[in-house]
């Protein structure tokens, strides 16, 4: 009797031991969704299932049939496995990375193999009161330039003076009068209105002109869209590319979160036009802090997304997405010159009023100066003279 009562004690111990473990397992599987690195279903069978499927072999005496029931059910989860690593290879070849993040280490200054463009300045060299300068991901090739041709040259990214954030950590620092000049593109209406909130003014300085483009998937046939034709496409008037001139299909708009230099640039050019609610799926999220923005448009020939011209031609390279022309105009240099593009912005020297370091001014008046412009037109984008 005794035997017995010590057998069901340690069954019971053993399930309990078992029902942590799946409890624990559980919460990992948590921790890893938070995570995005694995198949919802998939690792919910892994992590928090499978431990349960001791407890049978615990209590039935009749083991054969338990474990000819795992054994179905292993090779159903392999085959669920296989399945699902076919989907991830399929939507990893259809998915065009267009990650609004920049490689720095490739754009540093005082650095032998930089892409920047490598010019010392003879007519401006700061030594003192460094401005704090701050940046988008398309500019930062431009500002890093900056940093190069007239900073000391012993100044590293991410000191006190030299920082890379995007634009909704740029002018939530900029807000605070964190950094003296923030490069990019204008301001969203809540964040100039957070900033006044803040006590902050900003002043703006035009320091290039830059083409806001709007691109598709390689094998789409559409090469030119209107701009009205763009805008009811972004209010959801025009759902199908058929109706465009392209394929029967339905047109996946993509858009960024709020707050990030294109969305805000797509609800100018939106105007009085509203803009429809993207569905969740459809908005590329980004991540502050530590993490640096990530946007992935997921774009078979039916997918359409945007950005700056020289962050797309000069910084992502994808070949497999293809720039479209607006108006049956293409977004070269020459066409944002004269005028012939019809969808060009400003990115601008950001400050602050009232601010009272004295090389904050002379860096941005040096920024229009001929040495200034010509580290902006040879990085690739449009000048201002």
């Amino acid at each position: 009797m005794k035997r017995k009562y010590l057998i069901l004690g340690f069954k019971i111990f053993l399930t309990l031991l078992t029902i942590a473990v799946s409890l624990y397992a559980g919460f990992i599987w948590m921790i890893m969704l938070a995570l995005a690195r694995f198949n919802i279903v998939l690792s919910g069978i892994v992590f928090a299932v499978i431990p349960l499927l001791v407890i049978p072999l615990i209590w039935i005496k009749r083991k054969k049939i338990v474990i000819a029931v795992w054994a179905v059910f292993c090779m159903a989860y392999a085959l669920s496995l296989g399945i699902d690593y076919g989907i991830r290879e399929y939507e990893s070849s259809i998915t065009i990375n267009v990650t609004p993040n920049i490689r720095t280490e490739e754009y540093l200054p005082f650095t032998e193999n930089s892409k920047i463009v490598k010019l010392r300045s003879e007519v401006l060299q700061l030594t003192d009161d460094l401005p704090v300068i701050d940046g988008a991901a398309a500019v930062f090739p431009v500002y890093s330039a900056f940093v190069n041709a007239v900073y000391p040259i012993d100044t590293r990214l991410y000191d006190e003076c030299f920082l890379y954030n995007n634009t909704s950590t740029g002018y939530a620092m900029k807000k605070k009068k964190k950094t003296d000049i923030f490069f990019g593109a204008y301001p969203s209406e809540e964040q100039i209105e957070y900033a006044v909130q803040n006590g902050t003014e900003f002043d703006y300085t035009q320091i290039t002109s830059e083409a806001f483009v709007f691109f598709v998937h390689k094998d789409n046939p559409v090469e030119s869209l209107t701009e009205d034709q763009i805008r009811k496409i972004y209010s959801g008037e025009i759902t199908n590319w058929k109706e465009v001139g392209g394929k029967n299909e339905k047109i996946d708009a993509f858009q960024r979160k709020e707050g990030s230099g294109s969305q805000s640039m797509l609800k100018r050019f939106m105007g009085d036009t509203p803009l429809a609610e993207a569905p969740k799926e459809k908005v590329v999220d980004m991540m502050s802090g530590i993490i640096d923005d990530v946007a992935e448009y997921k774009s078979r020939s039916s997918s359409i997304g945007f950005s700056f011209r020289y962050y797309v031609e000069g910084i992502i390279k994808n070949p497999d997405i293809k720039i479209i022309a607006v108006n049956g105009i293409a977004p070269t240099v020459e066409n944002i010159k004269n005028g012939a593009y019809p969808i060009v912005t400003g990115l601008y020297a950001v400050s602050y009023k009232g601010n009272d370091n004295e090389n904050v001014q002379k860096l941005i008046e040096w920024t229009l100066s001929d040495e200034g412009q010509r580290i902006i037109e040879e990085t690739g984008y449009s000048g201002i003279k």
